[in-house]
């Protein structure tokens, strides 16, 4: 498709310097929302570099998102004449929000509630001795774990399903059990 090399360039620039891309999937949108461009300019000039190779897309929920592979940035650096110290916002490394050194100085297992050696056993969570996870929810009555009740007493037998009328299977309780 014939567009302009600004909106060519502005539609690249905006692609390398965060290294993807989301448009709606409706070329009758007359502007993109990040970019100054037609939306119909985006979605053409990204299925180019599609097939190319360029980007990898993926459509959900009438969206179009694109990635940019390793070969895309070579060529859009190529092509808007980049530095090659300059990198796309993906694969920067984000900047951590805690201070350095505050959890890697303590000694391990003396990490405070929550973590080894604090309440709740190892990580914060209930550990059975074989390593499972064993959540501690509440007990409910008759021994459905965590759902709710449906009025039947004080005991579940579990459901008809098929077979007789056995201990194992539903029906009520043999005398004396309740």
């Amino acid at each position: 498709m014939l567009m302009p090399k600004k909106a060519r360039i502005a539609i690249y620039s905006y692609l390398f310097k965060e290294g993807v891309c989301v448009a709606e999937n409706n070329t009758h949108i007359p502007k993109h929302p990040n970019i100054e461009v037609p939306n119909l300019y985006v979605i053409k000039l990204m299925r180019s570099l599609k097939s190319r190779g360029y980007v990898t897309q993926n459509f959900c929920w009438n969206h179009y998102y694109w990635y940019l592979t390793n070969e895309g940035i070579e060529y859009l650096r190529e092509y808007l004449h980049l530095d090659p110290d300059i990198v796309p916002n993906t694969l920067k490394k984000p900047k951590s929000s805690r201070p350095e050194g505050s959890e890697a100085r303590r000694p391990r297992g003396e990490r405070g509630p929550g973590g080894p050696g604090g309440p709740g056993g190892p990580g914060g969570k209930d550990v059975a001795p074989s390593g499972a996870f064993r959540p501690n929810y509440p007990e409910r009555p008759y021994g459905r774990g965590r759902g709710g009740g449906r009025g039947r007493g004080e005991y579940y037998r579990g459901g008809r399903g098929r077979g007789g009328q056995n201990e194992t299977s539903g029906g009520p309780p043999p005398d004396g059990e309740f």
